[in-house]
């Protein structure tokens, strides 16, 4: 099944994603913010119904959580867990429309592909400009051979475009994942992931145009 045949019932996807763990590139930001002083501020694009955007909560952390469903807003407001903190922003508003405040943190779990490719080089360098000094980026981005390549408004990178993308990174964590699995709505799929923690070095590299 295509992405664009996925059916999008979003209160139930967020029903049954929500209370997943936090997504590993996210945890492995977050610890290595730890070890080198404490939590910041995060940008969440496409925070769903907030699986990570609780887990920054509950570890100290100002969170603008951001979706372009507000489904998936009402979903995190709603959540028993979440942390009364008034940590916590939303706005809905489509990720590759928005002016993206200074960050020590973006975390885009499984979101980016989701950007049309038109859009995401002015994406990418709004990630980028948007990082304070030894800011981290985390998230996903989905391979030149996953099931869903070519379909309208998703956005795939061979492993040497991905390489590009991260010159002016720090790569902490970097896993290349391929394989048979279901999508979140229960439909069979072959993946092709990659999975990214990286810290901002002050520039950065050649983006697709």
């Amino acid at each position: 099944m295509s992405a664009a045949a996925e059916p999008r019932d979003w209160s139930g996807y967020y029903a049954r994603t929500a209370f997943r763990p936090p997504r590993e590139t996210l945890v492995k930001a977050v610890d290595a913010f730890e070890r080198e002083g404490g939590p910041g501020f995060a940008v969440d694009l496409g925070c769903g119904g907030g699986r990570d955007a609780v887990e920054l909560l509950r570890r100290g952390w100002h969170v603008l959580a951001v979706d372009a469903e507000s489904a998936a807003v009402e979903s995190l407001a709603g959540r028993a867990d979440l942390p009364a903190s008034g940590r916590l922003r939303t706005r809905t508003c489509r990720f590759e429309d928005l002016d993206l405040p200074r960050a020590d943190l973006v975390n885009a779990g499984f979101s980016l592909p989701h950007c049309p490719p038109e859009a995401f080089a002015r994406l990418w360098r709004n990630i980028a400009g948007s990082l304070a000094p030894r800011g981290r980026f985390a998230g996903q981005l989905y391979g030149d051979r996953d099931q869903w390549f070519g379909e309208p408004g998703l956005t795939f990178f061979s492993r040497v475009e991905v390489e590009a993308l991260l010159a002016g990174f720090e790569i902490e964590f970097f896993r290349e994942e391929e394989d048979d699995a279901v999508t979140p709505r229960g439909r069979a799929k072959h993946w092709h992931i990659f999975h990214v923690t990286a810290r901002f070095r002050a520039t950065f590299g050649p983006s697709r145009s």
